[in-house]
């Protein structure tokens, strides 16, 4: 696992947490039965706030799969614990408290993870983010510990401006902390806040939300199901599981597809020609706009070797682009190619902020937003 300078590591709950400057990351201890500490902030209190595609069937138990789903609150007291469900114990989440960063490896099954216990007294700001996407198993936020004399409260309003993004593995985060690149696939390396959408979102000011997954395409993918099958869809992998689009409108769309398409389109029997593929782009496109009608929609590709020169596939996505602008009249479609990277693996930390500073400028330009 890589991480910054800053990172302490903590490995039971008798290790002692040392607060370093402004940005600390930390790996949390696992506990099932923390002595004199227990959830007493259950998911369904109202001082939560939740961000993303989650599953609320059982209001105690909300169920969690994209990454970059969250939940915010502020709490008083000096300590904190989450509680999390996992089913196969291979996911990572981010735990910000007043800015400061923790990670949660999880475990297998129920767990109360200690994050802090040695906090300055007073308010204290929290987010709880999961890292992974959907190629992780699920979790169930099962609630939060905090001193018994401690309460949580409202968190300030989530920004007004709404962000949205489509994509594959580069949107997930997958393998952004790998800076050997050769551990890509280790869940540890996924980290989806420092994704470049993410970043983008933050730096619009705006509420972010992302669904995505590693290995998907738009045609094809390394799996049975392509992103026209599971864009709508609440829980990723059932098909009769479906997303009220009505709940969160965006007023921004980002769409990152075509670099799995691009490694595997010709494992496909007949291979589609570029008319097909254009096609099918901006059929995937109009089921965006079918949804969110006042949308702004930008279609991006890269920054992996989709992009590289001579690559057909960013003229396959302009030319999708200008086909809705005229054959659909739609004006408020755009598209953006990332350059690129010419490195090894799945973009690390800095590639992102590339891509996210590229994009941002973009967004604002063409938005004219300030």
């Amino acid at each position: 696992m890589f991480f910054r300078k800053t990172t302490i590591y903590v490995f039971s709950l008798l290790s002692f947490l040392v607060l370093f400057g402004s940005s600390v990351s930390c790996q949390t201890s696992r506990n099932k039965q923390i002595a004199s500490r227990q959830v007493n902030v259950f998911p369904d209190n109202s001082s939560l706030a939740y961000n993303g595609r989650i599953n609320f069937s059982n209001p105690k138990e909300p169920v969690f799969y994209w990454a970059g789903t969250a939940v915010r609150t502020k709490f008083t007291g000096t300590s904190l614990g989450v509680s999390l469900y996992d089913d196969k114990g291979d996911n990572y989440y981010n735990v910000l408290i007043d800015g400061a960063k923790y990670v949660i490896k999880c475990g297998k099954g129920d767990s109360l993870y200690t994050v802090a216990t040695q906090l300055k007294k007073g308010n204290h700001t929290l987010e709880v983010i999961r890292r992974t996407d959907p190629s992780s198993s699920f979790n169930r936020f099962k609630g939060l510990a905090i001193d018994q004399s401690a309460m949580v409260s409202l968190p300030i309003p989530a920004p007004k401006l709404k962000f949205e993004i489509y994509g594959n593995s580069i949107t997930s985060g997958h393998g952004i902390l790998d800076e050997t690149r050769k551990n890509n696939n280790d869940f540890s390396t996924w980290d989806n806040y420092d994704a470049y959408g993410a970043v983008t979102a933050r730096n619009l000011n705006a509420e972010y939300r992302c669904t995505s997954k590693s290995g998907i395409g738009f045609i094809i993918s390394w799996f049975p199901t392509i992103m026209p099958e599971m864009y709508n869809r609440l829980d990723p992998w059932d098909p009769k599981s479906s997303w009220d689009f009505s709940k969160w409108v965006p007023d921004i769309v980002v769409i990152n597809l075509g670099q799995n398409d691009c490694w595997l389109i010709k494992k496909l029997s007949p291979v589609p020609g570029p008319d097909e593929i254009v096609n099918r782009y901006a059929d995937f496109v109009g089921l965006i706009r079918a949804k969110y009608p006042n949308a702004a929609i930008f279609c991006v590709l890269g920054n992996m070797d989709a992009t590289q020169k001579g690559s057909p596939w960013p003229g396959y996505i302009q030319k999708a682009v200008k086909k809705l602008n005229v054959e659909k009249n739609d004006q408020h479609v755009y598209s953006l190619i990332f350059p690129y990277k010419n490195t090894a693996s799945h973009p690390t930390v800095s590639e992102h902020k590339m891509m996210a500073d590229q994009l941002t400028a973009f967004i604002k330009k063409t938005l004219n937003l300030k």
